[in-house]
């Protein structure tokens, strides 16, 4: 894995205006994110809906403009480009859709979809019906689907002519917005399988935002974690899942549904109510809903820490096994 990061995300903001005539203001939907993404590596974006996984994702993509910061893609800086310079970028930049067949035109057959992307970049010399028949074939469907539309397919083979499209230009670099989600469990491990297949044969580089953990443990090198459009705990993806530092991670680990009936499964509750974009909460922003909170935590933003690629924003980063006051009150009695 190469060392020179393919994407590199510096403190993006992301704004959005919110009020009518004579009050104008605005929310941050991104607030001050930062991270990089090496070629060939698979990095992912986690949190509850809401928390800014996608906004960042379509920001990363120029299809959702910033309001401050800095991105690069390939030593080019992208976001100050406009859409028709921005053509060229994503060439080498695809991006799957939350919705796989939502994201697929009705009116279009499946051999249209996936060498639509030859035609919009004026890609000339190339025989289409073999070009879709080869990105067929590499996401494993049947040739024989050229002639389908969207409504002919399941779930799962709208996804995969999803991936086929992503991956016709040859793409250095690929964000996929929830990849696996309507699909049934079988279908999912289906879908992983065949992006990390993808990614060691085409050295491709991924960027995916989901909430569902499994996935993310399944396939991702390293994971961030954003709450309220920022990232509380990002790292190893093994590192993060096996001893996480932020309250937050590790309540969003508890509640990982777990497949062993005999394995004992502390969960970590949390209060429902996630604050308003408009009403930050002072301090650290999840002081409100976390189970350690103390009288620091509501005054003070904490800093970053960073060690040994670790990073957590948290005055007292948790120690491994640690548990809240009242389960380790319940266990002791």
């Amino acid at each position: 894995m190469s060392s020179d990061p393919i994407l590199k995300v510096e403190d993006v903001q992301v704004s959005f205006p919110v009020g009518g005539l004579g009050r104008r203001s605005a929310i941050l939907g991104v607030a001050g994110v930062s991270f990089e993404v090496n070629r060939g590596e698979t990095f992912a974006l986690v949190g509850e809906s809401g928390s800014g996984k996608t906004t960042l994702a379509r920001a990363v993509n120029g299809l959702q403009e910033i309001s401050a910061g800095a991105i690069t893609f390939e030593n080019q800086r992208i976001d100050e480009l406009d859409r028709k310079a921005m053509k060229p970028v994503r060439k080498r930049m695809s991006m799957m859709f939350q919705d796989p067949v939502g994201s697929l035109s009705p009116r279009m057959t499946v051999g249209d979809l996936v060498t639509e992307p030859f035609r919009i970049h004026g890609i000339e010399g190339r025989n289409l019906r073999e070009e879709a028949d080869r990105l067929l074939t590499l996401v494993g469907l049947p040739t024989s689907f050229v002639s389908r539309f969207p409504h002919q397919l399941s779930g799962g083979q709208a996804r995969r002519v999803g991936v086929a499209r992503a991956i016709a230009l040859d793409p250095a670099l690929i964000i996929a917005d929830e990849p696996t989600a309507g699909l049934d469990v079988s279908v999912q491990g289906e879908v992983l399988n065949l992006l990390n297949d993808l990614r060691e044969r085409l050295g491709l580089a991924m960027v995916i935002i989901t909430h569902n953990l499994h996935v993310v443990h399944h396939v991702a090198d390293r994971t961030a974690v954003m709450y309220l459009g920022r990232f509380v705990e990002a790292g190893d993806t093994e590192q993060v899942f096996s001893a996480p530092q932020h309250p937050y991670t590790a309540a969003l680990l508890s509640a990982n549904p777990e497949p062993d009936p005999d394995k004992t499964h502390d969960r970590i509750t949390l209060p429902a109510e996630v604050p308003s974009l408009l009403a930050r909460p002072s301090g650290c922003e999840f002081h409100t809903r976390c189970p350690w909170a103390q009288s620091r935590c509501s005054v003070d933003a904490p800093e970053r820490q960073v060690a040994n690629g670790r990073a957590v924003a948290c005055h007292f980063p948790l120690e491994p096994g640690a548990r809240p006051p009242e389960l380790a009150e319940k266990a002791a009695s």
